[in-house]
């Protein structure tokens, strides 16, 4: 309606327009194949785990309690972002509610939190495993509470960020050149001083996601430094072999997504499409990769799997 699109029609917009993957629209079709892929295995290959955790009584320890923890926060994150960027990809429907907006948004930025969170409660879980193994029933009496507070924790710490959106007149334009709402996407839509949102969003981002990241380096200095004073070769590949699926779940967590960071920071060369095609990775790639990389690392759960499959022995 242009004829309508003067300054008050976006003092707050009742819909944002969200475009997918500006500059790369010809091609929607094509780069929804793999996110339709990851959100496939996100969903089936997370739903797998929690039911192998659930009916064998053998993985109903605190490892596997953090690691159905981990699976339903993947698929909150998957559910979160792909059905709204397929719908776009697919069926060209780019509209979304400003209240839809912001509460995807919201959880969005909040199973973020959470998967951060509930790696630290796992490598919290591995580095008395390994570093303190006669104290470790006795720390990790209740890993419930450790869940719980990391829950707690991802949704207190993000509710002020669409709390703060909301506030803010939006008279620029409704256009999000994203597939899904982000905060800083949201953010650069608004026509006021929103120092207040940028530095609670730098906050999250350096003193709770930083903190986590130095936790679980501290953990993994401790836990190498043990694996390295272990006496023989075998004895320090099978205890390395016991945290090496987590290991790499951090690494697929934190390195796509710092990358993607720098790239927005830094990278004012880079093409608009790179960078937005680099979020949606980081934030769909975690949620398909966890099943796949504690399935085929994990003895106990590939083991259990091929049952399944094979239906062997029961």
């Amino acid at each position: 309606r242009p004829s309508d699109s003067n300054i008050t029609d976006f003092t707050n917009p009742s819909i944002f327009i969200l475009l997918g993957i500006p500059g790369l629209e010809v091609a929607h079709v094509w780069i929804s194949i793999p996110f339709c892929t990851m959100y496939a295995i996100a969903m089936f290959g997370n739903f797998i785990i929690l039911f192998i955790v659930k009916t064998e009584p053998s993985l109903h320890g605190p490892m596997y309690y953090f690691l159905c923890m981990l699976a339903v926060t993947d698929l909150g994150l998957s559910m979160s972002i792909l059905p709204k960027m397929l719908s776009i990809f697919w069926f060209n429907s780019r509209e979304i509610d400003f209240s839809a907006c912001l509460t995807q948004m919201y959880f969005i930025h909040c199973f973020l939190e959470m998967e951060s969170g509930i790696l630290v409660a796992m490598a919290l879980d591995r580095y008395v495993a390994i570093c303190l193994p006669l104290r470790h029933s006795t720390i990790l009496t209740n890993p419930v509470v450790i869940g719980l507070a990391v829950l707690l924790r991802g949704c207190m710490v993000i509710l002020p960020i669409p709390i703060l959106a909301r506030q803010w007149p939006y008279c620029r334009t409704n256009i999000i050149p994203q597939p899904y709402c982000m905060h800083i996407a949201v953010l650069n839509l608004a026509c006021a001083d929103t120092r207040v949102s940028s530095y609670y969003g730098l906050f999250v981002v350096f003193c709770v996601m930083g903190l986590d990241v130095i936790l679980i380096a501290v953990s993994y200095t401790q836990i190498l430094r043990a694996i390295f004073s272990l006496p023989t070769k075998d004895a320090r590949l099978k205890t390395f072999g016991t945290c090496s699926s987590h290991l790499f779940v951090i690494l697929a967590f934190y390195i796509p997504g710092l990358l993607s960071s720098l790239t927005y920071r830094f990278g004012h060369n880079v093409p608009g499409h790179f960078h937005v095609l680099i979020t949606n990775v980081y934030h769909s790639m975690p949620p398909a990769l966890n099943p796949i990389i504690y399935g085929v690392r994990t003895k106990e759960i590939r083991g259990r799997l091929l049952q399944l499959f094979i239906h062997e022995g029961t």
